[in-house]
């Protein structure tokens, strides 16, 4: 017994130091290896670190079309290629980086090496692994697009570079293709919309600001943009690339760009929050779809969401259609055109110049300025251009009859075939024509048609933000100071404002957007400034003749017209040419509404009918006070217009007011 008990004793002694020896072999070898690991990780993570920081803009040409890859081992060839072209001046590197996605399209089921080596950084994979490697090397040749789409994915490179080995991420970065990442998180001043109210806003803030971060957001693929030469200089134009350079002559022969600054005068959403001096950024092809207004934060059309301090809803508004047209079908529905944008003027512009025939159904602003447009082309190419509208003549809500009936004989000299008193009954396609049947039984046959029949402020966002829309003149109702609610501002088209002189209104023009625009950036910066602009409009017919407005202009109100002998100066373009700017408002601001001095030359007495109304002034009246003017062939004269209507004042003779423009002295 005791034999053996010794004997047992000895035998597990031994065998524990054997253990001990062995557990000692595991221990330092699985120390070892995970030092070798992570010295390895740490190798790989601090290359592709480095790699990311170099300069990735060899790149900037290539297309990121590798987003729209479904499959996954198209999506790894496509990022091989863009790897390439990204880290050509560093052959070696770009060698070694490139080798992980070949093996990950095959280990894309059974991802077992890359799950045992991804392991360890496991709060990393958290965070943003799945769109980091398809992302990682792309990122640069998505700059070349619009700073929207830049850097932040190649922070995310930086961050998580090993994860790059990981094939299932591939696919997930397809799901997951517009990260977060790619723009901030938070906007200081959040603008809602890209157009002339949001850069004017924009250019506001940093302007009392110097440091403001203010990020744009628009549904449209371009940047910031002024609208009215889409209808107007545009189609002048001599340069047969007009619809690709998009730069035109004004009436007074200065070319400019139909953008209001260069794609430099912007920086990209990614360097919004690292910019030293802040700056304005632009987001593109992106919808706001969400406001939570409690929590200071937007939600876009892929889910993502901005927060922000201020707010500005700038959303404009979308053309609309006759519901005859849109019950009409496909076939009409394709040979239809609104008209808004950029992308709707090269459409009708491409339309013109292969359709015979082309009808615009409106008779106000837009449809006037493109029928005389597409009517002086009619004279070169032998286009059929056709204008009809419910009216008796073009611009017959606005214009008195008798200056209606004139301007449609001068849209039939443009070469338009006017059509008037025009109710449309039913659209049909048939025999390779669209068919227009009125009610009165006249039938029109055309290639195409153009709905310019008015425009639908955009609300869509009041129902999630809890905003209040007008049930009149539509929009959202905003106070004095163009506020809705608390840190929501609105602006341009879609804010229906108190006018203090001629009560609550909505209006939807250039001028308005641009005053009202920079205002609301004014009060987001603490100004708390009322709007009490007059805005103007106008609207040319050519660089012949053209008008400016303000106030209410409507042919349903009395009007008291005074004409005089227009001369060569009484044109827009002899306007353009003498202040300098082919967009009239931009030159025209309250500060020069002084008191008008008036002309001391006698005027003649009101004249309602004359054949020729070459130049003059329309005063539209509600009980016996001026509350809109019409400068017909008058221009840079809105000042001493603005100030009539502010004033208020009954006038007993309208030929002593109409001294005040000196029509009578040119």
């Amino acid at each position: 017994m005791s034999t053996g008990a010794a004997g047992g004793g000895g035998g597990g002694g031994d065998n524990k130091l054997y253990v001990l020896l062995v557990g000692a072999a595991f221990l330092g070898g699985g120390v070892y290896a995970y030092q070798t690991v992570r010295g390895d990780k740490q190798r790989y993570q601090d290359r592709l670190t480095e790699i990311a920081s170099r300069p990735n803009k060899a790149a900037a040409g290539q297309p990121s079309a590798y987003i729209q890859s479904e499959a996954p081992a198209v999506e790894a060839t496509e990022t091989e290629e863009v790897h390439e072209q990204v880290s050509e001046p560093q052959a070696a590197p770009a060698a070694e980086e490139s080798s992980p996605p070949a093996p990950a399209v095959e280990e894309s089921s059974p991802p077992a090496p890359a799950v045992e080596e991804s392991s360890p950084p496991a709060p990393a994979a958290e965070e943003s692994s799945p769109p980091t490697p398809a992302t990682e090397e792309p990122a640069p040749s998505e700059t070349t697009e619009l700073p929207p789409a830049a850097e932040p994915v190649v922070e995310a490179s930086a961050e998580e570079p090993a994860e790059q080995p990981a094939a299932p991420v591939v696919e997930d970065a397809v799901d997951s293709a517009p990260s977060p990442a790619k723009f901030p998180s938070h906007a200081p001043y959040l603008l809602i919309g890209g157009g002339t109210a949001s850069f004017a806003a924009a250019r506001s803030i940093r302007a009392r600001d110097p440091g403001a971060r203010v990020l744009i957001v628009t549904e449209e693929p371009d940047l910031p943009y002024m609208r009215p030469p889409l209808s107007k200089e545009l189609w002048f134009s001599d340069d047969p690339s007009v619809t690709d350079t998009l730069r035109f002559k004004q009436w007074n022969g200065k070319e400019r760009s139909i953008y209001f600054q260069p794609p430099s005068f912007y920086i990209s959403p990614e360097e919004l929050d690292s910019a030293e001096n802040g700056g304005v950024a632009v987001l593109t092809g992106k919808k706001v779809v969400h406001m939570d207004v409690r929590g200071n934060k937007v939600q876009l059309n892929d889910d993502t969401e901005i927060s922000y301090d201020k707010c500005l809803i700038a959303t404009g508004g979308v053309p609309r259609n006759l519901q005859v047209i849109e019950r009409a079908g496909d076939e009409v529905m394709e040979r239809t055109s609104l008209f808004r944008k950029i992308e709707d003027f090269k459409a009708l512009d491409k339309v013109s110049r292969n359709a015979k025939s082309i009808t615009i159904i409106g008779g106000g602003f837009l449809g006037s300025e493109l029928a005389c447009a597409l009517g002086r082309r009619s004279t070169e190419s032998g286009l059929e251009v056709i204008q009809m509208f419910p009216e008796r003549g073009n611009m017959g809500k606005v214009l008195p009859e008798y200056l209606s009936n004139w301007t449609t004989e001068k849209v039939k000299r443009e070469g338009v075939k006017v059509v008037a008193e025009a109710l449309v009954k039913a659209v049909t396609y048939k025999d390779d024509k669209v068919e227009i049947q009125l009610k009165d039984g006249r039938v029109v046959k055309t290639d195409h048609i153009v709905a310019a029949v008015g425009l639908e402020p955009s609300v869509d966002l009041a129902k999630s933000a809890g905003l209040e829309v007008d049930s009149d003149f539509g929009g959202y109702r905003v106070n004095a100071e163009l506020q809705a609610r608390s840190n929501i501002w609105v602006a341009g088209d879609a804010a229906c404002f108190y006018d203090i002189r001629l009560g609550r209104r909505r209006v939807e023009h250039h001028d308005h957007a641009v005053v009202s625009g920079r205002l609301a950036g004014e009060n987001m910066t603490g100004a708390n400034k009322p709007y009490w602009h007059q805005s103007m409009f106008w609207s040319d017919l050519g660089p012949d003749v053209g008008y400016e407005a303000i106030g209410i202009v409507d042919s349903s109100l009395p009007t008291v017209g005074v004409f005089a002998k227009a001369t060569a100066k009484d044109t827009p373009k002899a306007a353009t040419e003498k202040s300098g700017t082919g967009i009239r408002s931009e030159s025209e601001t309250e500060a020069v509404a002084i008191s008008p001095v008036a002309s001391s030359t006698p005027a003649p007495t009101v004249e309602h009918h004359k054949d020729d109304y070459g130049k003059g002034v329309i005063f539209y009246l509600r009980d016996k006070v001026v509350v809109g003017i019409i400068l017909w062939n008058v221009f840079n004269r809105m000042p001493i217009a603005r100030k009539i209507i502010k004033d208020g004042e009954e006038h007993a003779d309208l030929n002593e007011v109409a001294k005040l423009f000196n029509i009578h002295e040119d």
